[in-house]
């Protein structure tokens, strides 16, 4: 089984870019960031709370 090559990732690059369009792009990253940052703080066994709560 073999890696992606640069190649796939630019078709798949563009297959996204046709499907969503530009201006929707920035805002599915966005989301995905969020979603990402929640799991990390999720699986250290933090809660949202203690975001707010500065660190000793």
């Amino acid at each position: 089984m073999g890696g992606l090559g640069t190649g796939e990732i630019l078709l798949i690059l563009a297959v996204v870019l046709l499907l969503f369009g530009g201006r929707k792009i920035p805002e599915l990253m966005k989301g995905l960031g969020k979603g990402v940052r929640e799991f990390k703080s999720a699986s250290n066994g933090e809660s949202e709370t203690t975001e707010d709560k500065p660190k000793a």
